[in-house]
C-alpha cells in the first residue's frame, strides 16, 4: 500500500497506536483513497441485499478510520442509523470534527472487547479484523452479539495469504497482523453460522491482486 511507512528495527506498536498517528498527520485521508475503488463495490453488494428486505436498515462500520464510510451508509436511502467504531482515539476525534452535525454516531473502543448496545441489520469492515490476534473468534462474535437475524455482513482486507505482496506488511507497518488464507476466511465465516457465504476479488487494478471481500448474511 503507498501510504505506508517502514518501521523495521523498530518493536511491534498496537495497530491502534499506529493509526492514530496516521489521524495526527492525515494519513487517513490516503488509506480513504486506497481503498476506494473496494469499498464501492462492497457497499453496491450490500446495499443490493438491504433493498431486497424491504425495509429500513441500521449500520455499524468496523474499524471506521475518520467515518468516511459511515457517512457514505448514511446516504443510503433506507439507512436509519449509520455508526462506527474505531480503536484509535485520534480516529474517533477527527471522525467527529468532520461530521459535526451527526450524519453517524462514532464510538471510541478496543476490539475484540468492545461491544455495541445495540444489534445492526448491515456490518461493514475494511482493513481490520486480522489486526486481531485472533480474528476467527471475532467472526463468530460478531455473528451471535453484534447482528440481528437476517443481517448482512461485508468484510473487505487486503493483506491475506494469496496477496505475497501484503505478506511483508507487518514488518513494514510494524504492527501484528493474523495472515489467513481466503478458505480460512471463508470457513471463519462457515463455522460462525452465517450462509448466503459470498467470496471475490475487489479492487482489482495492475500490480494488485485485489481485495478479498466475503459478505455472509446470518441466517434468520
Amino acid at each position: 500500500m503507498p501510504f505506508f511507512r517502514r518501521w523495521l528495527g523498530r518493536a511491534m506498536k498496537p495497530a491502534t497506536e499506529v493509526f492514530g498517528e496516521w489521524a495526527k498527520i492525515g494519513k487517513d485521508e490516503g488509506m480513504e483513497r486506497g481503498h476506494a475503488r473496494s469499498v464501492s463495490e462492497m457497499l453496491e453488494f450490500a446495499e443490493g441485499k438491504l433493498k431486497q428486505n424491504g425495509k429500513n436498515f441500521s449500520a455499524m462500520d468496523i474499524g471506521c478510520g475518520n467515518g468516511w464510510v459511515v457517512r457514505k451508509i448514511s446516504q443510503f436511502e433506507s439507512c436509519s442509523l449509520s455508526a462506527g467504531v474505531d480503536g484509535a482515539k485520534e480516529m474517533i476525534e477527527k471522525a467527529k470534527e468532520i461530521d459535526p452535525d451527526g450524519e453517524g454516531i462514532y464510538h471510541y473502543g478496543i476490539l475484540p472487547d468492545w461491544q455495541p448496545a445495540e444489534k445492526f441489520d448491515f456490518i461493514h469492515s475494511m482493513e481490520c479484523f486480522y489486526y486481531l490476534n485472533d480474528p476467527i473468534s471475532f467472526v463468530k462474535k460478531v455473528h451471535d452479539d453484534w447482528m440481528n437475524a437476517g443481517g448482512w455482513i461485508v468484510m473487505g482486507v487486503d493483506h491475506y495469504e494469496e496477496n505475497t505482496d501484503s505478506l511483508s506488511w507487518p514488518e513494514h507497518v510494524g504492527v501484528h497482523m493474523t495472515t489467513l488464507s481466503e478458505s480460512q476466511w471463508i470457513d471463519a465465516y462457515k463455522s460462525a453460522g452465517f450462509g448466503d457465504i459470498t467470496a471475490w476479488r475487489g479492487g482489482k487494478k495492475e500490480g494488485f491482486v485485489g481485495t478479498l471481500i466475503i459478505a455472509a448474511k446470518k441466517i434468520e
